[in-house]
């Protein structure tokens, strides 16, 4: 109790205003000090006795750090965590000859107190294996935004041994000196729940540039030298992670030893008195005759030595038993001790003579502190800061990203949009010019690459998280800005991609029909420029493009209602610099491919061998019932037309077919329905958004809409104005799915109160469903 100093720079007071007591785990470093495991010494006044070192049962040296000043030289060990030491000591304990290398498959690093980040390994692994190192520590800083544009810094751990109230007069100072002129307030919101400090930053402030700089110019980021240095049986030594463990487990060894040693003469001189008072038991009428016939004590300890051949203890014991002692239950319970000291003698001679034994005591101690006293880490460790990205800093989130026709583009949470009844009218996602609408509508995490095609055929990447974050009617930032487009670009396609593998690849289809297979590690060297990704002809522009296995099945729908499906091994693999190959025919003269869905190899139903050559008359064929089908497991061929008219279609329906040929009826278009706007590849977990030229965004769950035939004209999935229609759609994947997004359970009406803002309306989406057509 009393003042211990704070984190603000507060001094602890005198230790006559101070009292303490010592936690459990501290009582774990004094376990079996009685018990002459320790040498002990006198202390610098001569005036009483003091251990030379504690038993301690935990490394304290590494889980607790230390550091200190002495002449010539100097200690800094950093604490670490102690679920990862235990871990690391018990593998060297198996492991004799382990090397520091070794141990920090068990030892990230070390684990602050104060949580924050240690930036990069190299001083790490130089701290482990020759005892000298240098840490770079970076406090937590996490970036929000508001709705009007501005944004803040809050800081919620700081770097170790860094005082919060002098860090912020730094901050003060440098906004004060005008080095660092976009903070236009700081304030300590820090209380009994934990710190908080709120840096609110100008409204065109760049939020990363302003934390680089309080990086570079504050104790938000400080450096920690460590010096392994400790005391080898009285001699300095600078130690390796290895070499310290070793000297602890060494420690502990002897410790185990002199408590086993202890433990084993305690227990033999405990047996041998039991067994002169069981003689006196035994002899109970001849010890009562001696010891009355005896003058005084003194002459009945000889006596009692002398007559049943006892030591002097022995006698004495005898001397000084009660003689409740003598009935039945207590001569059962003295022979029950006995036995109980006899069995811990052998004991502890078998710990003595098993080094094995020792070691595995050694082992289970450690395991025990581990699973009673071990919490999770708390420091996190992340890339070197020279190569750091600024998503280190930023959490791997999902996000709806949009993009409109005219090249605006933003991002934000995907839980903005709450999920609405089929039919619903929708949420305003962008405001939008008379003249412009959103036509990209995606979901990706903030630490993917967007591999952002243009309709001529070329690449650009982007990260996610360098696209300004937005309102929800907010119009977004020019692409423009973002990317080196040229004059005449228009964004095709954008494909989230968390990294270039060798094993997928990229498959491209083009609005004339055509189709090309790509590996993706061919678009692994980033180029600012950006690189051609497909040749296309002239009057043709790229539509799509999406990541394949090498093992999918390719299905293209065209804006007149056809539709074909094919395996992708039918499309060659070919260079980045190529034009492709005929994916479909079209029919009509103004017809054109309005979406791909790759069909993915597990999904896909199994089919007969495609025919050589597809007969045109098998394209057309009969109208097929609209009554909804039992859909099979796996995922269903959802497609939207321009007037919000939908319908879900089984896989199998499509039959698998050669590339190039016209395919089969996909939906059967008309006036009220409009043409075919987009095709996905759908769950029956899954969810729906669908984004029209207003820009109002409807969101709804997949299994409201109902499976049937593919020669059908659907059902309606949105209501819209007049004047309004369909121009994109959005698929929401399940957690479960692999590289997918976690979709927010729950009825209408609670995704309803959790958006907040509005509320569903009830009515017209069931009028909406009473006009089904037929």
């Amino acid at each position: 109790q009393g003042n211990f100093g704070s984190i603000d720079g507060d001094n602890a007071a005198a230790y006559r205003y101070t009292e303490a007591r010592l936690e459990a785990i501290a009582g774990e470093l004094l376990a079996d000090i009685d018990k002459e495991t320790v040498a002990f010494t006198r202390t610098f006044d001569d005036q009483r006795d003091e251990p030379v070192v504690l038993p301690s049962r935990l490394p304290n040296l590494l889980v607790n750090g230390a550091a200190g000043i002495a002449v010539g030289m100097a200690t800094n060990i950093p604490p670490h965590n102690l679920r990862e030491i235990v871990a690391a000591t018990v593998h060297l304990i198996d492991n004799p000859e382990a090397s520091a290398a070794d141990l920090m498959t068990y030892v990230q690093g070390p684990d602050f107190p104060t949580a924050g980040y240690i930036h990069g390994r190299d001083g790490i692994r130089d701290a482990y294996e020759t005892g000298r190192g240098r840490l770079i520590m970076r406090a937590n800083a996490i970036i929000e935004e508001d709705d009007d544009g501005s944004a803040r810094i809050i800081v919620d751990e700081i770097p170790y041994m860094v005082n919060k109230s002098r860090m912020i007069e730094q901050i003060a100072g440098l906004v004060r000196e005008k080095k660092i002129t976009d903070i236009r307030d700081l304030r300590d919101e820090s209380d009994r729940d934990g710190m908080r400090v709120v840096i609110e930053l100008k409204r065109d402030a760049i939020p990363y540039i302003v934390l680089n700089q309080l990086f570079k110019h504050t104790q938000m980021q400080s450096t920690f030298g460590v010096i392994m240095l400790a005391l080898d049986h009285g001699v300095p030594k600078v130690m390796n992670l290895a070499t310290l463990l070793k000297h602890f487990v060494e420690h502990r060894h002897e410790v185990v030893v002199r408590r086993s040693e202890h433990d084993l003469r305690e227990a033999k001189e405990r047996e041998h008195i039991l067994q002169g008072l069981k003689v006196a038991v035994d002899n109970i009428d001849r010890v009562i005759e001696v010891i009355r016939a005896a003058p005084d004590t003194e002459q009945a300890r000889e006596a009692l030595m002398s007559e049943f051949e006892l030591s002097e203890r022995q006698a004495r014991a005898i001397l000084d038993m009660r003689l409740a002692r003598l009935t039945g239950l207590e001569i059962e319970k003295l022979e029950e001790e006995i036995a109980q000291v006899l069995a811990t003698i052998e004991d502890l001679e078998d710990i003595l003579g098993s080094e094995t034994r020792r070691y595995q005591i050694i082992k289970d101690e450690l395991t025990e502190l581990a699973a009673k006293y071990g919490d999770d880490r708390r420091t996190r460790i992340v890339g070197e800061t020279s190569d750091l990205s600024i998503e280190d800093l930023i959490p791997d989130e999902p996000m709806v990203v949009t993009i409109s026709h005219t090249g605006y583009v933003k991002r934000l949470p995907l839980d903005t949009y709450r999920t609405q009844r089929r039919g619903g009218r929708g949420l305003v996602g962008m405001n939008t010019k008379e003249e412009d609408w959103v036509e990209h509508l995606f979901l990706a995490n903030t630490h993917d690459y967007l591999m952002v095609f243009t309709r001529r055929g070329h690449c650009f990447w982007l990260k996610v998280h360098q696209i300004p974050s937005a309102s929800r009617a907010a119009r977004g930032k020019p692409l423009v800005n973002l990317l080196q487009l040229g004059p005449d670009e228009a964004v095709a396609a954008v494909v989230p991609v968390r990294e270039f593998s060798e094993d997928l690849n990229l498959i491209f289809a083009t609005r004339k029909g055509v189709v090309k297979r790509t590996a993706l590690s061919a678009y692994r060297h980033i180029r600012v420029v950006g690189v051609n990704a497909i040749n296309i002809d002239e009057g043709d522009e790229l539509i799509d493009a999406q990541v394949t296995s090498g093992r999918d099945e390719v299905m293209l729908a065209t804006h007149e209602g056809m539709a074909i499906r094919f395996r992708e091994e039918d499309v060659r693999l070919m260079g980045r610099a190529s034009r492709g190959v005929r994916g479909i025919r079209l029919g009509a003269k103004d017809d054109y491919v309005a979406g791909m869905v790759v069909v993915r190899k597990d999904d896909a139903p199994e089919s007969v061998d495609p025919p050589e050559s597809v007969d045109p008359a098998d394209s057309v064929e009969p109208a097929e019932s609209e009554e909804a089908t039992s859909p099979k497991p796996g995922p269903t061929v959802l497609v939207v037309t321009e007037r919000g008219m939908g319908k879900r279609t089984e896989i199998a329906d499509y039959r698998l077919q050669g590339r190039g040929g016209k395919g089969v009826i996909n939906i059967r278009t008309t006036e009220k329905t409009g043409k075919v706007v987009a095709i996905k590849g759908v769950y029956p977990t899954d969810e729906l958004v669908m984004i029209t030229r207003n820009g109002v965004v409807n969101r709804q769950g997949v299994s409201g809409i109902r499976v049937i035939g593919r020669n059908t004209q659907g059902v309606r999935l949105i209501m819209l104005d007049e004047g309004d229609e369909v121009m994109d759609v959005a698929r929401l994947v399940p957690e479960d799915d692999e590289g997918a997004v976690e979709v927010p359970a729950g009825s209408e009406d609670g995704a309803a109160e959790a958006a907040g803002a509005e509320l569903v309306e009830i009515a017209e989406a069931e009028a909406a469903e009473a006009e089904d057509v037929e």
